[in-house]
């Protein structure tokens, strides 16, 4: 069985909570986050900075991150 995804986090929350695995913000755009990380070669998540994130747009990221 397969971990439930959080509820209610906001953009800012899941961009502190991928700190941990190196993800800093890189730039604010209007309503979005851009992450970036060195580890491994660069790599770089667009977050949207809403309250709440919907589960499937989370999950997507989410995926993106492995």
């Amino acid at each position: 069985m397969s971990p439930r995804l959080p509820r209610d986090v906001s953009g800012d929350e899941l961009a502190k909570r991928l700190a941990r695995w190196g993800y800093v913000v890189t730039r604010r755009k209007g309503s979005h986050l851009r992450l970036t990380t060195q580890a491994n070669g660069e790599h770089h998540l667009t977050v949207p900075n809403h309250d709440s994130l919907r589960a499937g747009t989370l999950n997507g990221i989410l995926l993106r991150h492995e």
